[in-house]
């Protein structure tokens, strides 16, 4: 179902007052005990309590020019494919490397990297002598992502923060095993980016091919592994490195598909504040989703533009660029990465996306996740040499431009 495009805020709003961080957190030691001791009927009272007095909180905005970046590499922790013998190649400003086999010399092959219908995506950064890095979005399961993040060695240690894109199972469902399997060895405050209050709303999937339980986010889980929930409604800085888009407004020819519908309550610890929607949102029974909490992530590369991630683009892949450009006041792309969720369009709508992404002129376009191939194949015709081929295990390492 398609639904009449709202206008973007203007890039006057995104400047907003500095707000402190803060965490969400369990400052009584009974409370604590509770929740290490089980009772879920209390359990689920006491998040509700917890979570109602505190919201999450706002993260630093971006107000001012973006950070300048010395490189970004982004590898594909999970996605819908893999090609274990790609070869690997290198082109101007870009170096394209592919996972193949779990194998290594003296023993028989071991563990290879799964590929499944969902997206996560780990960045590191540099600027100067500072490195950070972050993950964003955690696929479908738990089992791909941990076994994934440990065959590339990316260990959860070092992580600067976490973005979630939307709140779809394929992007959020391997969240919470994610917490469990690193119960202590994440960075206590550890910010966890998400869009709006209705990232957290349950979910069921209204299309075709099949109609069910899209799952919800376990808020508790959030604080257990004492994570500082983050709101970015608004554009704001990620590990001082990246920016969020910000809420996503639909300026363009894109017109958004709703295929799952949002419940509202909070049931357990989970669910979402119908309160902290907007009062059109406040109906009763379950809602169409619009993704207004979809953010992209992006990064500014030093004389060569913006990479950014869009993940799943529910709100249209043009639209976020654009957004990004809006917020950065950096006007040049260098590349596009993820989910295009051109798969449900038809060819008309699919060539008109490649013909706004020709004109938005990047120097890379890789599609993943709901791209689809009808997309792929027109974009191959169309522009060749932007097109990039990525799959699970793929790591893309972009360099500055030369001084």
């Amino acid at each position: 179902m398609a639904t009449r495009p709202d206008s973007a805020p203007s890039p006057d709003s995104y400047r907003l007052p500095t707000t402190a961080r803060a965490r969400i957190t369990c400052d009584d030691p009974a409370r604590r005990d509770l929740i290490r001791g089980g009772g879920a009927a209390l359990l689920g009272a006491l998040l509700a309590e917890l979570l109602s007095r505190s919201g999450p909180a706002l993260a630093e905005p971006v107000s001012g020019p973006v950070p300048e970046l010395d490189a970004v590499s982004v590898r594909v922790v999970t996605d819908s494919y893999q090609f274990a013998v790609a070869p690997g190649r290198k082109v101007e400003g870009l170096v394209i490397e592919h996972f193949g086999w779990g194998i290594s010399p003296g023993h028989p092959p071991g563990p290879t990297l799964d590929s499944e219908f969902g997206l996560a995506m780990h960045v590191t950064s540099r600027r100067g002598e500072e490195t950070r890095r972050i993950l964003v979005d955690f696929g479908f399961t738990p089992e791909a992502l941990n076994n994934n993040l440990k065959l590339l060695d990316l260990r959860p240690s070092e992580l600067d923060a976490l973005v979630l894109s939307h709140g779809h199972y394929d992007h959020f469902g391997g969240l919470a095993g994610f917490l469990q399997a690193n119960r202590g060895r994440l960075r206590p405050g550890l910010p966890f980016h998400v869009g709006g209050e209705d990232c957290f709303c349950a979910r069921e999937w209204t299309a075709p091919p099949v109609r069910g339980d899209f799952g919800v986010i376990d808020r508790g889980g959030l604080e257990e592994a004492s994570l500082a929930v983050t709101s970015t409604e608004r554009p704001a800085l990620v590990a001082g490195h990246g920016f969020t888009s910000g809420q996503i407004g639909q300026r363009s020819f894109e017109t958004l598909l709703s295929p799952s519908a949002m419940k509202l309550g909070v049931t357990h610890g989970s669910g979402c504040y119908p309160d902290r929607l907007t009062p059109a949102e406040q109906g009763q029974g379950p809602i169409p989703d619009q993704f207004r909490h979809e953010i992209a992530t992006a990064f500014n590369l030093k004389g060569r533009g913006l990479v950014i991630l869009t993940s799943c683009s529910h709100r249209g892949v043009v639209n976020a660029i654009r957004q990004a450009q809006a917020v950065s006041g950096v006007e040049k792309v260098h590349a596009v990465i993820g989910g295009f969720h051109l798969a449900p369009y038809p060819p008309d709508y699919v060539r008109r996306t490649v013909a706004a992404l020709k004109e938005i002129g990047p120097d890379f376009v890789v599609p993943l996740h709901c791209s689809g191939e009808p997309f792929y194949e027109i974009a191959k015709a169309e522009m060749p040499d932007r097109l990039v081929r990525a799959y699970t295990g793929t790591r893309l390492i972009f360099a500055a431009a030369p001084a």
